[in-house]
């Protein structure tokens, strides 16, 4: 099981730490990522971390402004999200990595509900 917690409403240029509490599966073993969806828009890959080495990848619309980060010890996956953009509004769900390019979304199986963030002034 994944939940995703976190999100909410922040200003343009604001800040969010979103959280994905893992149960049910050896969360060290496995890569994870993080996944948005904006209304009426198709899923986005965002961000991934690979388990053997803790490796980061980013898609080009985050990188430089969101950190993906894990704790192995609290089975939780996080995502640091700075400098926020209203093209940052979306659902976010963190998802395990299941095997192909660590960017296509396909890559990735089980996933939570998410949780909503909101970019506006």
């Amino acid at each position: 099981q994944l939940q995703a917690s976190g999100g909410g409403l922040v200003q343009p240029g604001g800040s969010l730490r979103l959280s994905c509490a893992a149960s049910g599966f050896a969360f060290s073993r496995f890569s994870l990522g993080w996944v948005r969806q904006a209304p009426g828009k198709e899923i986005e890959w965002v961000s991934a971390i690979k388990a053997a080495d803790g490796t980061t990848y980013y898609a080009d619309s985050v990188k430089g402004r969101f950190t993906i980060s894990r704790d192995n010890a609290k089975n939780t996956l996080y995502l640091q999200m700075s400098g926020l953009k209203p093209s940052d509004m979306a659902r976010y769900y963190c998802t395990t990595y299941d095997w192909g390019p660590y960017h296509d979304v396909d890559s990735y199986n089980r996933r939570g509900q998410g949780t909503l963030v909101t970019v506006s002034s």
